[in-house]
């Protein structure tokens, strides 16, 4: 089990070169006559078939050399020959081809640093942005309290509203649950922010929607290389060879028809998107970009033009021109097949933006708790994740996500994929060097694709950065790609849409905020605090305890007082928008709909409610048993004013209002001096002048229109290199080098890590690196299927990064003679839960006479209609007839414990703070035994977090390998955050001055991980559901967060690594789950997981084999053969489930050490192993 891993030094560094690494193999990428590929593997195989009977068979093929310029030695056969002479001219170009024609990083690079010829010198870590004061910064841990903030955004938007992602579902519900919460999807948010005049600007990234393979080049190439033969070439000769250069591209085609060179993997559905909310109204316009597949016929007229006057052999292939090389491997100047827009980015009104790890799409909503069981017999309005939102990529990736249907993962025995992420919200200077990176990206790309279409939806926009709290050292932002320097913000060219305060004397009954009617606009924005040549600053609210003044005095230099902050709406000052008026508000907290435009738009959705912003008096907080502090929180009080404007106060209203505001006030004040009192607890008064931010981004030529910038690399390894104590990293990916030998990866994020770890070990110094990452990436299907060759890929990086291959972090250490663990450790997360198909799930269908699944698909159907039909429960009823009539008998089964209310649907509560012990749960066998009900899943980690010494955090879209850090691979953004706030901490058991922002945030992670939270309500939101300008709450000194407080300390230590081996024994005893341990080969791997669950993945996707035995148990279930039959058995399992504690495993570092986890794959050669890394 988990317990054996000291036992075996391969895992921790102990590296013993075999023969052929200790003569220098390690350092050649070749295996048996050239590199990994289809034309290597297709060479081995096919030279072996042909190879002379009284051939040595242990014999090696000779390999061929880029530096001598000669092939291969031939073997019997023209064919063979022939393809030898071809393998060698392609293959021998090798790794150093590969980084001449598609990198333009410098693969030379040490950990001290990326040389760079960007002009941005001026800036810290090379970036296009400088460091700039007087930002307020908010983090969001998971999907649930950020995209509601998120939500409160796109309600109060007046002008603006822009979106860069790489997927966005517009049926995506920003509040749950859905059946609650229609006016919070995506689209109809977006289509009501329209309505009102906002013009909406939305990048995504245009997926590859066709397999590429070879056929581009034939029979051109085949045809070429058969022009090379002399003239003197017998024709018994010329015509074997034409067979064989033509058998050989017609098994290249063979094989790619299954493995093509680059596959259309991603499941999104830009187009999808780009449609579904264009056709709302012409105030959207989405991009999609970039373009991928070249026109055959320009590729082979490029082919040949290029290399018509070289031989073919390595020594003349390498000085051809980019072109023909790119042509031969599929790849054509201008055509991008692998890199992505990544970035995940969201603009309000230019003031308000929100970054980070978070997609706006199906699968990334999830609460703290993550349950990963959305079964509720009893109500299917309960329904959490509706049609494509109930997800488990390890089992089914999404499929034709245009409609809902297509999904057909079954609640009632299958479990999703729970997602957990970062992302904040800020306001400040800082936002306006996300809006010239919009502007920028959103000018190349009409320049490159949409100029000529002459369409009035679309037209450049313009902006003009004014730089307002810039560090004065740093310089200044350049204005955007294409624009002129007196192009203001604002102003778009040629735009169609109608402008906010026409559309509000056309369609608002009041330009102020009159708190009557359906509608709420902001009001009108005060005279902005501006200093002389400087752009618009607007203070955030204060925060607890500081009264009515704002922490965030006007700018340096600009001669103004400090200015006041007050929650009234007609206060005039600030930037919070309060929520709408109560008193229209209908059943159920909506309020009524105005009537319907007669405009062609499709179906006016009114600006979302806000009745109950989630701050009532049993929403916080307070339940101290939790670890949490009870009373009132502050901003709790906002949706009482507008409480004050109903009629039935009439002419009292001020009077009252003035009373409440002074005592509301006087309470503000006593939380923040309770909090104050506590440990630990950031001192106000001390930080005047906002957080000193930074932007940088990975860019380049074809995702921006600019020279690569990898700016964001700079910053990781510049972080990581000054490190005082310890560097925690969060992130969907761990893929880097420690060196040149490394290659294909070029990323010297892992140089950095070693040099600063054997910087500490060598002066004796106490350092710690953590590192929280996915056990398995999210691509389904089972490991051993041909089809999952892409995750074994990118696993052997991973594990060639952390402990294997001769180069690795670990091995490195370990060289140096220091124990690796001491100083880094990996981890990953896993959950469990029970899905309610207990008797009441019984009841429920025999009383309706319904089938859950059809039902449930009925009200699926319902909620993810399109935004321009009926809205919810306005359907007929023949659409919900199965619905309806499930709905009525479920209504009249019984509570059953809570069986049959809806109490434990989700038993995710277990492991979290104050949970309910699993043992104490009750059960009423149906037609499924308790046993059967439990389920576990990878939790997936999606986050891009980097938090060094409590001081400094990094957040964005940039995963920690080669494809996010490069700058010319995928396109990326994050922020660099240097709070000024001190918050007391200690080191190592000795006081220590922390970072607010950092600190707490990488506290609030560590205690999610370890169950020190308890679950979030996702209908009960508080303070941390709201945007920027609300601060968090968080319970400083609080037995929880002293717990986690200090990362060195041994207390903390123990605790982190006893609870992480503990639900790793738990786990793998109970479901047997992979990547795990125990499985060393790939023997190990078919004793411990294909015994018990071959099949089972295809089995959930409904792709079952006829020819094949059903799997044992379905997919993440309990094996139950592990324990006693019957009731026993049931408690045993329960047991165990209760040592489960958070989320927190220990990462596998042992799984299939002795294979070769990629196998014998037929789609990896120099250009396409870049994808994976």
């Amino acid at each position: 089990m988990a317990g054996d891993n000291r036992e075996d030094p391969l895992a921790y560094g102990d590296y013993h070169p075999g023969p052929q690494q200790a003569e220098g193999y390690a350092e050649d990428d070749d295996y048996e006559g050239g590199e990994r590929g289809l034309l290597g593997d297709t060479y081995q195989r096919l030279r072996s078939r042909y190879r002379p009977q009284q051939q040595d068979p242990n014999a090696l093929p000779s390999q061929s050399s880029s530096q001598s310029g000669t092939g291969p030695q031939p073997s019997s056969g023209v064919g063979s020959s022939l393809f030898e002479k071809l393998h060698g001219a392609v293959h021998g170009l090798g790794s150093e081809l590969n980084q001449r024609l598609a990198g333009r990083y410098n693969p030379t690079a040490s950990a001290e640093g990326i040389s760079s010829s960007q002009p941005n010198s001026q800036h810290r870590y090379n970036s296009f942005a400088s460091q700039k004061t007087g930002n307020d910064v908010k983090w969001y841990v998971d999907g649930c309290g950020y995209m509601w903030a998120v939500s409160r955004a796109l309600e109060q938007a007046r002008e603006s509203i822009w979106i860069l992602d790489w997927w966005l579902s517009p049926e995506l519900y920003l509040r749950r649950p859905p059946s609650k919460n229609e006016p919070y999807r995506i689209d109809r948010m977006l289509q009501a922010a329209a309505q009102r005049g906002v013009k909406v600007n939305i990048i995504v990234y245009k997926e590859v929607t066709q397999a590429l393979t070879r056929k581009y080049l034939s029979p051109t190439l085949p045809r070429y290389l058969h022009s090379l033969l002399p003239h003197s070439t017998d024709k018994i000769t010329s015509i074997l060879a034409r067979l064989g250069l033509a058998a050989t591209f017609a098994s290249l085609e063979l094989m790619e028809a299954e493995n093509p060179l680059i596959a259309p993997i991603v499941p999104v559905s830009s187009s999808h998107t780009k449609h579904a909310l264009e056709n709302l109204h012409p105030n959207i316009s989405v991009f999609r970009h970039p373009d991928h597949l070249p026109d055959a016929q320009n590729l082979q007229s490029s082919f040949i033009s290029s290399i018509q006057n070289l031989s073919l052999n390595a020594k003349t292939a390498s000085q051809l021109p980019g072109d023909a090389l790119k042509a031969l491997y599929g790849i054509h100047e201008g055509v991008i097949l692998y890199w992505a827009h990544h970035e995940k980015l969201c603009l309000v009104d230019g003031t308000t933006a929100f970054m980070g790890g978070l997609d706006l799409c199906y699968g990334r909503w999830d609460t703290n708790q993550h349950p990963i069981a959305d079964c509720h017999p009893s109500n299917l309005d309960y329904s959490i994740f509706p049609g494509q939102d109930f997800n488990n990529a390890r089992i089914m990736d999404f499929q034709d996500v245009a409609r809902w249907q297509n999904n057909k993962l079954q609640r009632s025995d299958s479990a999703r994929m729970g997602w957990s992420d970062v992302s904040i919200s800020l306001h400040g200077p800082v936002v306006e060097d996300l809006q010239l990176h919009f502007v920028e990206r959103w000018n190349f790309i009409y320049n490159e694709k949409y100029d000529v279409r002459r369409d009035v939806r679309y037209s450049r926009l313009m902006f003009k950065q004014q730089e307002v709290g810039a560090n004065p050292q740093q310089g200044s932002s350049s204005v955007p790609h294409g624009l002129q320097p007196d192009q203001t913000y604002g102003q778009s060219q040629g735009s169609p849409y109608q402008p906010y305060s026409q559309l509000q004397q056309s369609s608002r009954p009041s330009s102020s905020y009159s708190g009557q009617g359906p509608y709420y606009p902001p009001p009108p924005p005060p005279p902005p605090t501006k200093a002389p040549g400087q752009g618009s600053y607007y203070p955030p609210p204060p925060e607890p305890g500081q009264g009515t003044q704002s922490a965030y005095p006007p700018p340096p230099g600009s001669g103004q007082q400090q200015s006041t902050y007050s929650p009234l709406p007609d206060s005039g000052q600030g930037r919070y928008f309060p929520p709408p008026p109560a008193s229209s508000q209908g059943e159920n907290g909506y309020t009524p709909q105005p009537p319907r435009p007669t405009s062609s738009q499709g179906q006016y959705f009114a600006p979302p409610p806000n009745s109950s912003r989630g701050l009532d008096d049993d929403a916080g907080f307070q339940n101290s048993a939790r670890g949490f502090e009870s009373g009132s929180t502050p901003g709790s009080h906002h949706h009482l004013h507008q409480r004050l404007d109903e009629a039935v106060l009439g002419d009292k209203a001020d009077a009252i209002r003035g009373r409440l505001e002074s005592g509301l006030h006087h309470m503000e004040g006593r939380y923040a001096e309770h909090q104050t009192h506590h440990h630990g607890a950031p001192q106000s008064g001390i930080s005047q002048s906002g957080m000193p931010c930074q932007i940088v981004r990975s860019s380049t030529k074809w995702s921006h229109g600019i020279p690569t910038e990898h700016s964001i690399a700079n910053a990781y390894i510049n972080v990581i290199q000054k490190s005082q104590h310890f560097v925690y990293i969060e992130n969907q990916f761990f893929i880097t080098a420690t060196s040149d030998a490394q290659r294909p990866v070029k990323n010297k994020l892992g140089a950095a890590i070693v040099e600063r770890i054997l910087r500490a070990a060598r002066a004796g110094e106490k350092y710690k690196v953590i590192v929280v990452m996915p056990a398995i990436p999210a691509f389904a299907g089972d490991l051993k299927d041909d089809a999952s060759l892409g995750t074994r890929a990118i696993m052997e990086f991973q594990y060639n990064s952390i402990n294997r291959g001769g180069h690795s972090i670990m091995e490195v250490i370990a060289d140096a003679g220091f124990d690796p663990t001491e100083y880094i450790r990996f981890y990953n997360l896993r959950n469990y839960d029970r899905i309610n198909v207990s008797a009441s799930f019984r009841d429920a269908e025999q009383r309706s006479g319904i089938d859950y699944e059809d039902a449930r698909k009925e009200h699926d159907a319902v909620v993810e209609l399109p935004a321009e039909s009926s809205s919810y429960g306005d359907t007929g009823p023949s659409a919900t007839r199965d619905y309806q009539q499930y709905q009525q008998g479920a209504a009249a089964i019984s509570d059953r414990h809570g069986l049959g209310t809806g109490r434990w649907d989700t038993v995710s509560e277990c492991y979290m703070l104050g949970g309910t012990d699993i043992r104490q749960v009750p059960w009423e066998n149906g037609g499924v035994s308790e046993m059967d009900a439990f389920v576990s899943e990878e939790l997936y980690v999606h986050s891009k977090v980097l938090i060094a010494d409590d001081r400094i955090a990094i957040c964005g879209s940039a995963n920690f390998n080669d494809r996010s850090q490069l700058g010319d691979h995928d396109s990326e953004i994050a922020i660099i955050v240097e709070d000024p706030t001190p918050l007391d901490s200690s080191m190592n058991g000795s006081p220590y001055r922390a970072s607010k922002f950092a600190g707490t945030l990488r506290r609030q992670l560590f205690r999610k991980h370890l169950g020190l939270i308890p679950a979030q309500n996702m209908e009960h939101p508080n303070q941390n559901f709201e945007p920027i300008g609300i601060p968090n709450i968080y319970d400083y000194g609080s037995r929880e967060d002293q717990l986690v407080s200090d990362p060195l300390s041994d207390q903390f230590l123990q605790l982190w690594n006893i609870r992480a081996r503990q639900n790793t024994d738990a786990f793998g005893k109970i479901f047997h789950p992979v990547p795990h341990d125990d499985v060393r080969t790939w023997n190990d791997y078919d004793t411990f997981y294909e015994a018990f669950f071959h099949e089972a993945g295809k089995e959930a996707d409904g792709k079952e084999s006829k020819d094949k035995k059903p799997a044992k148990y379905q997919w993440g279930h309990v094996v139950a053969e592990n324990f006693s039959a019957g009731v026993e058995g049931v408690r045993e399992v329960k047991e165990l489930l209760s040592t489960i504690k958070g989320t927190l495993v220990e990462m596998p570092l042992l799984f299939l050490i002795k294979e070769d986890i990629a196998k014998e794959g037929v789609s990896l050669n120099a250009f396409t192993e870049e994808v994976y890394t």
